[in-house]
This record gives structure tokens, sequence and C-alpha cells, in this order.
């Protein structure tokens, strides 16, 4: 079961079908999606939202393979602008995509640190990794802030085209290691 998560600024909600609509919104937009693996449909068919959390979100959320949350700010909590995911396997644990409108804010790092937090100190898990395209300075941030480090580098396929990209990791003790230090 995926439970709700909160920042200091955000409320993450487990993903539902009824996010779909505000989703397929704000989601086919090229500086949301580009940096994105080519998983992605582009352009975004209308209905793209609402098969991909019916046919693959939600049931993965069942089967206890991935945990998706929706973005929301909690001075208007109605309001989606974003979605988070991890993910069990070897090659990605964690996703997420933010409206542009709320791109530079930092949300996303609040998101990411909660997220990752969760991934390490509830599921358990002994290493987070985060593959991204290494143009996408927006997400690098984030990884470097959270005290990972690149693992490997690598060309993959992005709805942008093929990409070099940057592998992402961090193990468990080196972050409760940069939360100690954080509090210390």
């Amino acid at each position: 079961m995926t439970p709700p998560l909160e920042t200091p600024r955000l409320w993450l909600r487990p993903l539902e079908l009824a996010d779909a609509e505000q989703a397929q919104v704000l989601f086919p937009q090229w500086e949301v999606v580009r940096y994105l693996a080519n998983q992605v449909s582009w352009p975004f068919p209308p209905d793209g939202a609402h098969t991909y959390y019916r046919d693959v979100a939600l049931p993965a959320m069942e089967r206890g393979d991935a945990w998706h949350w929706t973005l929301r700010l909690k001075s208007d909590p109605d309001r989606l602008i974003g979605s988070i995911a991890l993910m069990k396997g070897d090659d990605i644990n964690r996703g997420f995509w933010l409206g542009a409108p709320w791109h530079g804010q930092g949300l996303m790092s609040e998101a990411c640190d909660t997220v990752t937090g969760y991934w390490f100190e509830t599921l358990g898990f002994p290493m987070l990794r985060v593959p991204k395209a290494a143009a996408n300075t927006a997400s690098r941030r984030i990884s470097e802030k959270q005290g990972m480090r690149i693992v490997a580098t690598e060309e993959r396929d992005y709805v942008s085209g093929r990409l070099l990209t940057e592998v992402w990791e961090i193990t468990s003790e080196e972050w409760r290691a940069r939360k100690a230090k954080q509090l210390g």
C-alpha cells in the first residue's frame, strides 16, 4: 500500500485513476516530457494519462512493485502539479515529472527527499538508482543535492532522442550518513 506523504510545501497523495484528468492537461508539454524515457508516446495521446494509470501504474502499485504519488501544493491541495514514483528493479528506482509552472522552485527536491527517505527507511531497500539524461541539469542538481554519485554513463532513448545518460545511485548507508550530518 502507498501511504500519503508530505513535505514542508507539498502533499504527496497516492495515485488514483481519477487523477488522470488533471495529469492529462499538465503532462503533455515538451519541457515536461523531453527527458523522459521514450516509452512515453509523443505526441502524447488524448487518453495517455488514463491508459498509463489504469494499465501500468495502478497494477504495479497493487502488486507492490511500485509506489506512485501525485504532488499537490499544501496551499492548493485539489490541484495536481506533478507526480513522483518509486519502482522495484535494478535499473531505475525513482521517476518524476512536474508541471512547467512549478519548475525551478525546489518542489521536486522536497518530494525526492521525502520519497527517498521512504525508500530507505520504510521499504528498507539497500540502494536507489536513478538514470537521467546528462542534459537534464535540473534533475542532475536534485541528485547532487541528495548526495548521489554517478556510477555509469551510457546512451539511452528519450522522448527527445538518443542522449548521453548518467546513472546515479546512493546506498542506504550513504543516505543515513547524509541525513545524520544534516541534523548534526
